[in-house]
């Protein structure tokens, strides 16, 4: 297996003194590569007895540097035999809280992109039917019409400042990324991001996106119908600035954000799919399988949408029958969401327009309009944590839920199967490993300051950095991983670690667990935690009882 060989490779690395020979005195009288000891150090893998003296010269002190580095080379070789890649799995769920479906009595969904998967094809159909309307009704330039959909420009979670017409993908912690901020088409260099946002990469909490995804001067892209609004925004900036025509940003934005929701408020995106729903509609067996397994095993369904019902039917006859009714105890559409679980005005309405006579009770087979989540937990009584509903947005879906009402979530990503089959990949694992190993070298090394010593370093700086561009751009030459800011959470990660117990790439993913499945997440060592890193491996810098563990450390 593969844990198997990563603890031999380390034993046998160990034992050799991290090169090929028997173990040598150490190189510093603390570690081998180490660098030179504060008052007290110590590594627990070298006998206290054993010092050796370090290199004081400068071409010494280069050739002991590129010395540790050939033995990490040779280490991260030897910690990376072929099955140790294909190790994660495109169909699981993974958790971000403990979780027993045993406790869950009621499941609740919403319909786009959770019961029903789209295919990409949609998404040049959205993006040139908003393009010509941008022309043909807001009278933008003829020449936009050239611009066809590309479905490799763009990620999920990406910041667009208004006002300075950027598109960027910012970090947890609230930093742009550099190499990933664009005006239209084209990359703006990092001495440009750093003097517009004051001399600094990071965007003031004032200024981000608030609860809901839209701050005051930028907005967070977040469901999967972004991707050709982004694409589109894009086009018509590059337009303008290929063509040194002047325009108002703001009105811009606004420009293009109404042509695409014109695509859906006037329901055309609804009549794509329902002309032809075996090109759009994916996985649909698969969602029948997943309600009819629930059913069957006593749990409670509803359905919580914003589409409208004639739409949601037409699918749902597709994907699960004429009978699709029976299956839910609860069906409300066009709920507005976020404001179905915060605004508590609204009631319920079986007739399509909006009733001021209470409801008293819910009822099976019918369907129900609009209302508010308050009403909803009053006449059905499903509270807290017995309940688990699954979307695709983390905000408008699963904020509130979680948050307010207690509720469990689960969060359907589906670019998640397409990264997963990345980093299993021979070529995204050697890349990350070395970079993680050299990435330690570097802090344990900073500590040689003289000149040749320095030429290492800088050269070994330079190769980090070439590393993490080659590892952004397997899964997108422009903005890379949508989880990832090089070794950052994106802040899209965040939100989903915030706002979500379970995520996975599809609900068709449930069916590989038991309805009485308990999820645990991974112990994720904090920074003053980790025994083991890869980087403390490759400078001999461990302690030997946390050698088991290695199959868990990435």
């Amino acid at each position: 297996m593969a844990g198997a060989g990563l603890r031999a490779a380390a034993r046998r690395w160990l034992l050799c003194g991290g090169h090929g020979g028997p173990r040598a005195a150490s190189s510093s009288p603390s570690c081998p590569g180490c660098g030179p000891p504060g008052p007290g150090a110590h590594c627990p893998g070298v006998p206290r007895s054993a010092p050796a003296q370090a290199p004081t010269s400068g071409a010494d002190l280069s050739a002991h540097l590129w010395a540790r580095y050939q033995d990490m080379r040779r280490l991260v070789h030897d910690l990376l035999p072929p099955e140790v890649c294909s190790l994660l799995n495109p169909a699981a769920i993974y958790a971000n809280n403990e979780i027993s479906l045993r406790d869950v009595e009621v499941y609740g969904f919403d319909y786009d992109y959770t019961l029903a998967q789209y295919a990409d094809a949609l998404h040049p159909e959205i993006f040139s039917t908003a393009r010509d309307i941008l022309i043909e009704h807001y009278k933008y330039p003829e020449g936009i019409r050239k611009y066809d959909y590309n479905p490799s420009f763009a990620i999920r979670g990406l910041h667009y400042d208004i006002q300075k017409s950027l598109l960027m993908k910012i970090d947890a912690f609230h930093y742009v990324q550099l190499g990933t901020a664009y005006r239209g088409l084209q990359p703006v260099p990092d001495e440009e991001v750093i003097e517009l946002y004051g001399g600094t990469q990071h965007i003031p909490l004032y200024q981000m996106s608030g609860f809901y995804g839209k701050g005051p001067s930028i907005k967070q892209f977040m469901d999967i119908f972004s991707l050709p609004e982004m694409a589109l925004l894009s086009c018509v900036v590059d337009y303008f600035l290929g063509h040194s025509l002047e325009f108002d940003q703001a009105h811009l934005y606004k420009d293009v954000t109404d042509a695409i929701r014109d695509v859906h408020v006037k329901g055309l995106m609804y009549q794509w799919i329902e002309q032809d729903m075996e090109k759009y509609i994916l996985r649909g067996d698969e969602t029948f399988a997943v309600l009819s397994r629930l059913v069957a095993h006593g749990k409670q369904l509803f359905l919580i949408t914003n589409s409208p019902f004639s739409f949601v039917d037409k699918g749902m006859r597709h994907m699960v029958g004429p009978d699709w009714r029976q299956l839910f105890d609860v069906v409300i559409v066009q709920a507005d969401k976020p404001s179905f679980f915060t605004d508590r005005r609204k009631k319920l309405d079986e007739k399509g327009s909006l009733q001021w006579d209470r409801i008293t009770r819910l009822e099976k087979g019918k369907i129900y309009r609009q209302g508010n989540l308050f009403d909803f937990l009053r006449l059905t009584e499903w509270r807290g944590p017995r309940v688990l509903y699954f979307g695709d947005h983390l905000y408008s879906d699963l904020a509130d839920l979680m948050l307010r009402h207690g509720w469990r979530t689960g969060a359907i990503i589906p670019e998640l199967e397409r990264e997963i089959r990345i980093i299993n990949t021979e070529q995204y694992m050697h890349s990350l490993t070395w970079q993680q190993a050299l990435t330690g070298l570097l802090e344990r090394m900073q500590t040689y300051q003289d000149a040749e010593s320095r030429q290492v370093l800088a050269a070994w700086m330079k190769e980090r950095q070439e590393l993490r561009c080659i590892t952004k751009a397997l899964f997108n030459a422009q903005f890379g991983s949508i989880f990832r800011t090089f070794h950052n959470p994106t802040y899209f990660s965040r939100r989903l670690v915030r706002f979500s117990d379970l995520y996975m790439a599809s609900l068709s993913c449930l069916l590989n667990y038991r309805v009485d499945f308990t999820f645990y997440p991974r112990r994720t060592p904090l920074q003053h935690e980790a025994p083991l890193w890869m980087d403390q491996l490759c400078t001999g810098c461990m302690k030997t009882p946390f050698l088991g563990d290695m199959a868990h450390i990435r």
